[in-house]
């Protein structure tokens, strides 16, 4: 009996949230990592800009766009935990439970491509290679930072917290 009202509860939650009672989607793992993508790109792209704009070099441009992309990571969480009424000193602490492993991960992987990618560190945002390069840097993070997400969620980690303000 008990076996069948577990089995009933699974059930029950099939294609929502876990809060950490069992294996995440990859469905789940995506919508999560596409959140903390589109931060990250936010982030990446205004940095490039504004660094690109005062010219300075690739290291503090790179600084600068990591920063931005953790910035602008957290503060879409935060915008969404403070609108179901979670104080400020909560959801700021929500969001960095949330997100810091998805972003570190995920600009690690971003970064990374670039700074291997011949001449890409070079391009300005006039560039096609600029475009390029930033495009797949952000795909192939995507692709490695959902694994991630999904291996959090199913224990209770990462946007699992943020669903459990909603």
């Amino acid at each position: 009996m008990q076996h069948e009202a577990h089995t009933a509860h699974l059930h029950h939650h099939e294609g929502h949230e876990t809060h950490g009672h069992g294996p995440a989607s990859w469905s789940m793992a995506a919508q999560a990592t596409l959140h903390c993508l589109t931060g990250c790109a936010i982030g990446e792209v205004l940095g490039m800009v504004i660094g690109t704009a005062l010219g300075w070099g690739n290291l503090p441009t790179m600084i600068l766009a990591i920063v931005l992309a953790f910035f602008f990571g957290y503060s879409l969480t935060l915008r969404g935990v403070l609108k179901a009424g979670v104080g400020f000193r909560a959801a700021f602490r929500v969001a960095l439970a949330a997100d810091t492993l998805s972003i570190a991960v995920m600009e690690l992987i971003d970064n990374g491509v670039i700074v291997l990618w011949p001449d890409a560190m070079d391009a300005g945002l006039a560039d096609a290679l600029f475009w390029i390069s930033l495009t797949i840097s952000l795909v192939i993070a995507f692709v490695v930072t959902t694994p991630v997400n999904k291996w959090m969620i199913g224990r209770g980690k990462g946007h699992a917290v943020v669903h459990g303000h909603h």
